[in-house]
């Protein structure tokens, strides 16, 4: 298609990347009511909201400093060369408003947000939050139809509850999704899983429902390729879904995250799992649990968002 001057980024050569108002990746900010939505086909989202957190609190902060981190990205890919603000008409669609006194409010807020992107056949791009926010995400994507998902993270979120009932919690999303039919268990793969357990519940889940689970010792002693292979051969070619918990990355790189686990992948491999995506049906993507409280440097931010710059290029690729 031809590049619409309106999407392109604000150059780092016109205007200091320090100056300005701070939106996605220096995209125009265009607002529900704007004249120019009927044409964005990739929307950035933030959804600043914590509320499912049960540990340390702060991604509902994330979504502002991966904005302000993103005014550092620049518009093609060293890689593939792809330029994605040429290859769609990508904008920041601002934050979804949440109730930060009420779980379910929230969610249908959210819901509610995500539902509209789908009606103008918009693909979110989101940046979280907590987990718990893929849930009423998928409830718009895949209210008509369960999709697969390509999972990186520390953890599986497939408890049942927390706190002896607890439905709706960051550990505890996916396993309502697979529950509400948002989810095709047998098109699910999580990768990276580690760390000590509170018991096996959440693997027993997913081995009775055909979820694969690749726990980082075997994404070490496969290979980043062989793994990635496997994710694709999982999801085909029907839509797919991508979630992205930062505290996939070892803490080394990414220590701003509510529930670190040591031994992960390193920066680079961050990055690389997103090029093995190229090509697939990704219908949507998030990047959740950035806590800058954990990181007042701002550098697990930065990387975030060079993460989703990274699922940016590969749902255009």
């Amino acid at each position: 298609m031809m590049s619409d001057s309106f999407f392109q980024p604000i150059s780092g050569f016109d205007l200091p990347r320090f100056a300005g108002v701070p939106t996605f990746m220096r995209l125009p900010h265009v607002t529900p009511d704007h004249p120019r939505l009927q044409d964005v086909q990739i929307g950035l989202v933030g959804v600043p909201w914590d509320s499912g957190t049960t540990n340390r609190p702060g991604p509902r902060h994330g979504p502002r400093q991966l904005r302000d981190a993103s005014t550092m990205i620049r518009a093609q890919h060293q890689v593939s060369g792809l330029r994605p603000f040429e290859a769609a008409n990508c904008a920041d669609l601002g934050d979804v408003g949440p109730n930060p006194a009420d779980i379910q409010d929230s969610m249908q807020r959210i819901t509610a947000f995500y539902d509209q992107l789908v009606t103008a056949k918009i693909r979110p791009l989101t940046a979280g939050g907590d987990h718990l926010t893929s849930l009423p995400v998928l409830r718009a994507l895949a209210k008509d139809q369960a999709v697969g998902m390509i999972h990186f993270d520390s953890h599986t979120d497939l408890f049942h509850s927390y706190f002896d009932g607890t439905m709706y919690t960051h550990g505890t999303p996916f396993r309502r999704a697979v529950e509400e039919g948002l989810l095709d268990p047998k098109r699910v793969v999580q990768i990276g899983i580690r760390g000590t357990m509170y018991d096996s519940e959440d693997r027993d889940f997913a081995k009775a429902n055909g979820i694969r689970i690749i726990e980082i010792e075997e994404f070490f002693a496969r290979g980043l390729k062989d793994v990635m292979a496997e994710a694709r051969d999982i999801v085909g070619t029907q839509p797919t879904y991508v979630s992205y918990d930062i505290d996939f990355v070892d803490p080394t790189f990414a220590p701003g995250t509510g529930t670190p686990e040591v031994g992960g992948p390193n920066s680079f491999e961050a990055l690389q799992v997103c090029r093995e995506l190229y090509g697939l049906n990704i219908i949507g993507a998030d990047m959740v649990e950035v806590s800058p409280p954990f990181d007042q440097s701002g550098g697990t931010a930065f990387l975030g968002v060079s993460i989703m710059f990274e699922l940016l290029c590969a749902m255009l690729s």
